[in-house]
């Protein structure tokens, strides 16, 4: 990943030919394919971040116990799945009234995975633990756990205290560098970060790296601010109610930059 200059912008929708995106590829067929047939670009898909969980072992440092807690809080499906996960290998059972609150109506359907939702108390927001006020406050008294990764969840522990219920963070698995050693001589037209950890890795492994005329796309506030406080310019922004996800963001942008 080679660079010079900032870009200028007069660049800014110049035709797009290739497109890398900084996630694993889809395991099912997807609006990426569809973006790839309409506006004939080609789509790369480069993980740059990868979720590896605690060990056994290492969790028991913590000396912290998941059936000590009433309420599990779920913002991820990463994160029920390396709960479950711990639990099995720790041998912890989890009562049948311990209560979920999860931040979507996605990550409430996983758990159905691993419980059975008639014999528990699930409560979801549509798109964040926030929505759910009224449900944690009601519910206050519960010993409230929050499974997290290394960077822990401040928005998430933030709202408790606002709230001022107690909640327990419990880091279960942490964020690794993907090597990107093979995107040293790779060009793409434009670039799209779904995190601010994904952005930190590309730099700590191409620490020269410059935008050059790239068009940089990104998910999200943290991820926003990843970007801009490195100096590059956001062209493409995702995670609005304009543009929900990243695919529907790029639909919209190539509209304007591969039209015929």
């Amino acid at each position: 990943m080679s660079a010079s200059a900032a870009p200028v912008q007069e660049d800014t929708y110049k035709r797009v030919q290739n497109i890398l995106i900084s996630q694993p590829k889809p395991a099912q067929r997807s609006a990426y394919d569809e973006l790839e047939k309409k506006f004939g670009v080609r789509i790369d898909f480069v993980p740059f971040m990868t979720l590896e969980g605690l060990t056994e072992k290492e969790y028991r440092k913590n000396r912290v116990y998941p059936n000590d807690y009433t309420a599990i809080v779920f913002t991820s499906k990463n994160a029920i799945d390396h709960f479950f996960r711990l639990c099995s290998e720790l041998r912890i059972k989890m009562s049948e009234d311990t209560k979920y609150f999860c931040s979507t109506e996605t990550i409430a359907n996983y758990l159905q995975k691993f419980i059975m939702f008639r014999k528990r108390k699930v409560f979801n927001g549509t798109k964040s633990i926030t929505e759910l006020k009224s449900y944690i406050l009601r519910n206050k008294e519960e010993k409230f756990f929050l499974p997290c990764s290394d960077q822990g969840h401040a928005e998430v522990t933030n709202y408790f205290k606002e709230l001022k219920v107690p909640v327990q963070e419990a880091v279960m698995y942490r964020s690794v560098n993907t090597d990107l050693t093979d995107l040293k001589d790779i060009k793409y037209d434009i670039i799209a970060f779904f995190s601010a950890l994904e952005i930190k890795s590309m730099f700590e492994q191409f620490p020269d790296f410059k935008q050059e005329d790239r068009r940089i796309c990104v998910f999200g506030t943290s991820a926003l601010k990843a970007v801009t406080d490195r100096g590059m310019m956001v062209h493409i922004q995702a995670g609005t109610p304009e543009a929900p996800s990243i695919a529907v963001a790029l639909e919209t942008y190539l509209k304007v930059s591969n039209k015929n």
